[in-house]
């Protein structure tokens, strides 16, 4: 693979990490939009302290979320056109992995705190178990359990290029 077609497919890379970034994004930013505003509602003098203890959880999961997934935006206005996409690529992979697992948190409290004040304590306790296992398996176990072979493993990084250029 020639320069040209490396910095191509970074920039299709690129495409489409922002696109993936965007559904995410969305749904952090429309739940953290309903979460401030939760204790200012009338009930909520009458949660219990395992109630607020999820909504802390799930507010503060949330702002993390919001903060990762618009990480590798400001990285890349910050690092606009710059040479190193790979670098950019690698942060915004690592950020967005984190925002997604502060999202699947904030949701699974979420589902508990809901889920204790419609019903009860025990039944939030199930579903909040099923929850968290429903985003292990669909964003973790299925995507990691099948066999991957990268696109790039034949072409240095980066780092390897400058490694192996100080030795010379």
């Amino acid at each position: 693979m020639d320069r040209e077609e490396l910095r191509e497919k970074e920039d299709q890379e690129l495409i489409e990490l922002l696109n993936e970034i965007r559904v995410g994004l969305s749904g952090a930013s429309v739940l953290f939009g309903f979460l401030l505003i939760v204790p200012f509602s009338a009930a909520w003098d009458d949660t219990t302290r395992a109630m607020r203890t999820a909504y802390v959880v799930s507010f503060l999961t949330t702002m993390l979320a919001v903060v990762s997934l618009m990480a590798p935006t400001v990285y890349h206005r910050l690092r606009w056109r710059e040479r190193n996409k790979d670098r950019m690529l690698r942060a915004a992979n690592l950020s967005t992995i984190l925002g997604m697992s502060m999202l699947a948190v904030a949701m699974t409290s979420g589902v508990f705190l809901v889920v204790d004040a419609v019903v009860n304590q025990t039944w939030a306790i199930v579903m909040t178990v099923a929850t968290a296992a429903t985003f292990l398996i669909l964003w973790l176990v299925v995507p990691l359990s099948g066999p991957y072979r990268r696109w790039d493993e034949h072409v240095p990084t980066a780092d390897t290029t400058e490694r192996s250029s100080t030795r010379r």
